[in-house]
């Protein structure tokens, strides 16, 4: 007898974006369950929203400023990242009418700059 075990494929890692916040799948969330609070930037550019874990002792040292990191709760199937303005942001600079509608994209980790990129070329 030759036997094939079945073997899942991995699951995207999935960013939905709203008018207030930005809420990332569980595949995302593993990236994060260590994070005390984020960092978030855009590349216009190349449309991609950079999600920044920081750990505790990195989020408390001072060489980072207070208006640059973000409060990120994490749960088991899912973590959110509340911030209004970015959101704004995002909204006008991609034209995306998150005030009636949320968006999801597929997302990748860049395990050499630690950080979550969100492809918004990639809509799902």
């Amino acid at each position: 007898m030759e036997i094939t075990w079945f073997n899942e494929k991995p699951k995207d890692c999935i960013v939905t974006l709203a008018a207030g916040n930005l809420t990332l799948n569980k595949p995302a969330t593993t990236f994060f369950e260590n994070a005390y609070s984020v960092m978030l930037g855009i590349d216009k550019q190349d449309k991609l929203i950079v999600i920044k874990p920081l750990g505790k002792a990195e989020a408390l040292r001072h060489d980072i400023a207070e208006n640059q990191k973000y409060r990120i709760t994490v749960r088991s199937s899912y973590s959110r990242v509340t911030n209004k303005a970015f959101m704004e942001d995002i909204n006008e600079w991609a034209n995306l009418n998150l005030e009636f509608e949320t968006h999801k994209f597929k997302a990748f980790w860049n395990n050499k700059s630690q950080i979550l990129i969100v492809n918004l070329k990639e809509e799902l």
